[in-house]
């Protein structure tokens, strides 16, 4: 059985390797002078969420695996944590502008989306620094209960992360917290889901229509059929491993000590959607998946 150490950095570097090279592949691909996309600017935002992701889990969990009694300070402690909720906010919030862009898009023109088709793109570089700006404004807090793991202070009612502790406030006020956290995150996977579902089914309509239409041809993938699938592996895959890591994180933060183990479990399953995504998503451009494998061989 592998160690949380091992797990920690092959997740780590296979999902850093695969977020770069998708990465280098629109920085490539849209520079210079080039006009970018609204979907592959959401996609650009949703890379470098899920790397400071990676990197802010993945890298001090593997040293805190390997290194004994491996700790941060006060000030690493609170950077880290913060800028990991920031990341992963930005995350999700960038999946569901995404599905919801796309719901509009192949919306039919006498659909009740149709007036947003031409309105919907010239919202999505402020819909997303607005995202940046409020989850930064939400995890302020996060900034205030983390602290180092053997600091200087005389606070004995501390939760230990391995490598970082957090103070553990009153009952009412850690409610409050979590509902002010987590009413955005429930809000936007709601969203996704919906969108997600319309999605599909107008796909389906439009699957059938062509069926109908060209029913003298023989049988073959369309591209709405691939589009479908797609659309249906990258948001399962998002919303099992966010509802599961939701769940770890809830066992985590309601008990007072939890074990190593479950810390583990929790972190291992919070990074496995930014370490998979990008190889959905490389899925579509074989340029840039010839880019990232190349990459893991030379590493």
């Amino acid at each position: 059985m592998c160690s949380p150490g091992i797990i920690f950095l092959a997740q780590t570097v296979v999902g850093a390797l695969g977020n770069s090279s998708l990465l280098l592949h629109y920085l490539v691909l849209y520079f210079p002078g080039c006009r970018v996309r609204p979907t592959d600017l959401m996609i650009q935002h949703l890379i470098v969420g899920n790397l400071l992701t990676l990197l802010c889990k993945g890298v001090p969990q593997t040293m805190a695996a390997f290194i004994f009694k491996f700790s941060l300070g006060n000030i690493k402690c609170k950077l880290l944590f913060y800028v990991l909720r920031v990341g992963r906010g930005v995350s999700i919030v960038t999946m569901c502008l995404l599905s919801v862009f796309q719901v509009i898009t192949i919306s039919p023109k006498d659909s009740r989306w149709a007036g947003l088709k031409v309105k919907a793109p010239r919202y999505i570089g402020s819909s997303i620094h607005l995202s940046w700006i409020l989850y930064m404004l939400i995890n302020i807090i996060v900034l205030i209960y983390m602290t180092g793991k053997w600091s200087n202070t005389t606070i004995t009612d501390l939760k230990d992360f391995g490598y970082c502790s957090a103070i553990r406030p009153d009952i009412t006020i850690d409610s409050l917290f979590a509902a002010l956290v987590a009413f955005p995150d429930v809000l936007c996977v709601g969203l996704m889901l919906w969108a997600s579902s319309s999605m599909v089914l107008i796909l389906h309509r439009h699957k059938k229509r062509m069926q109908h239409v060209h029913k003298a041809s023989a049988p073959r993938s369309s591209p709405e059929s691939k589009a479908t699938k797609t659309i249906l592996l990258l948001v399962s895959t998002f919303v099992s491993l966010y509802t599961l890591s939701c769940i770890f994180q809830v066992c985590v933060t309601l008990l007072s000590n939890p074990s190593r183990f479950l810390v583990n479990t929790a972190a291992i399953v919070a990074g496995c959607f930014p370490a998979v995504s990008p190889f959905l998503l490389m899925s579509r451009y074989s340029s840039a998946s010839r880019l990232c494998f190349a990459c893991i061989k030379f590493f």
